[in-house]
């Protein structure tokens, strides 16, 4: 049996769907962060069948839940101080987003000038529809189109 050891004070990240573990450890740019990460990959789970799970040993302000919200606003997150859950976070869908994801479309502003931010606005939450705040290039959450 694997063990992993609790964390003193951070975040755990839980009901990851199976797989995404990396793609959200490189979005959050947790590779960037001086702290402790372990990721759990297809860990068994009654609700899901398969999970993921990251835990972080750092200050839950070091998390971007806007980012977090975009890629899955399903995933649970704990934190953690003195060994125990103090607060759960509960993730919504972000009404804006800056710099997850790039505008396509060539004409766009921000092709040419390359310092502007990359910022979508949410225009369809049921859809996950989000718009290039300077084109209006629609951009649909790959993840809401395999549902």
């Amino acid at each position: 049996m694997l063990n992993i050891s609790g964390i003193h004070e951070g975040f755990v990240l839980d009901h990851i769907k199976a797989g995404m573990s990396m793609q959200i450890y490189h979005d959050l740019k947790l590779d960037k962060l001086d702290c402790t990460v372990a990721i759990i990959k297809n860990a068994k789970s009654n609700k899901m069948g398969k999970k993921d799970i990251i835990k972080v040993e750092c200050p839950i302000e070091s998390l971007d839940l806007d980012i977090l919200g975009y890629i899955d606003h399903n995933i649970t997150v704990n934190v953690i101080q003195g060994d125990k859950i103090v607060d759960k976070k509960i993730l919504t869908l972000p009404t804006q987003i800056k710099n997850v994801i790039r505008c396509k479309n060539p004409r766009c502003i921000t092709s040419i000038e390359q310092e502007l931010d990359q910022i979508f606005v949410l225009t369809d939450p049921a859809k996950e529809v989000y718009r290039c705040k300077y084109c209006e290039e629609k951009y649909v959450n790959p993840k809401k189109k395999k549902h």
